[in-house]
């Protein structure tokens, strides 16, 4: 009869070891809390750093867009003459500056022929064999009185250097302002290997004894051209 309490002493402690186990877990919990809200306060100033941050790209769009518009019109070529000078009409008028520093004004050329012929450039491939072809037909253009007058935009000293190199005969008009060459219609859009901009068509205007245009020639093809124009001078 005394082994009786004995074994209910031993059975006593088992339930103790439940109880460490809750406080175990008990214990644990709090660090997973603890470390949520230090990773969330760590986030926190990221967050409004960045928020702060923001506001200055909104501020430079505008800036940036303002500055592509400007770059955009700058480089956008003009629109073309809408007015051509045709056969018939009369011819515009004009005052330009020339080679050897002196001036020429279409009016002083009335009661004779005028050869008007604008061209892209001084000294180009192009308008140089245009250039010597009317050189070499001087003496024929004279021989019906007819004038010979180039017109490009490039300026006078130009002019000067490429009139003494192929010793060009006739006058060389500087349109810098390209005034003249819109007032013939000349002052167009071109297209090179992409590349849009402003510039000076190739082409020559006949013009009569009274100021009016006789004959047109645009879009020219240098080889030959001025023995047309002159064939079209001696019916004047």
């Amino acid at each position: 009869m005394a082994r009786k309490p004995a074994k209910s002493a031993a059975r006593k402690p088992a339930p103790k070891k439940p109880a460490k186990a809750k406080k175990a877990t008990a214990k644990k919990a709090p660090t997973k809390k603890v470390k949520t809200k230090r990773l969330k306060a760590r986030r926190a100033p990221v967050k409004a750093a960045a928020r702060k941050v923001a506001p200055k790209s909104k501020k430079t769009a505008p800036r940036r867009a303002a500055k592509s518009s400007v770059k955009a019109a700058a480089s956008a070529p003009r629109p073309s003459s809408a007015a051509k000078t045709t056969t018939g009409a009369e011819a515009p008028g004009f005052t330009l500056p020339t080679d050897g520093g002196g001036s020429l004004s279409l009016s002083d050329l009335k009661g004779r022929p005028v050869v008007l012929y604008f061209y892209p450039r001084d000294d180009t491939p192009g308008c140089t064999v245009e250039a010597c072809d009317f050189r070499d037909h001087i003496p024929d253009f004279s021989g019906v009185n007819a004038a010979v007058i180039g017109v490009s935009t490039d300026s006078v000293a130009s002019h000067d250097k490429f009139k003494a190199k192929y010793n060009l005969p006739f006058t060389l008009a500087a349109d810098e302002n390209h005034a003249v060459a819109e007032a013939y219609g000349v002052w167009v859009e071109k297209n090179r290997y992409g590349r849009k901009y402003m510039g000076t068509e190739r082409s020559t205007f006949l013009i009569d004894a009274d100021g009016k245009v006789a004959k047109v020639w645009r879009k020219v093809k240098v080889e030959g051209h001025a023995q047309d124009v002159l064939a079209a001078a001696r019916e004047q």
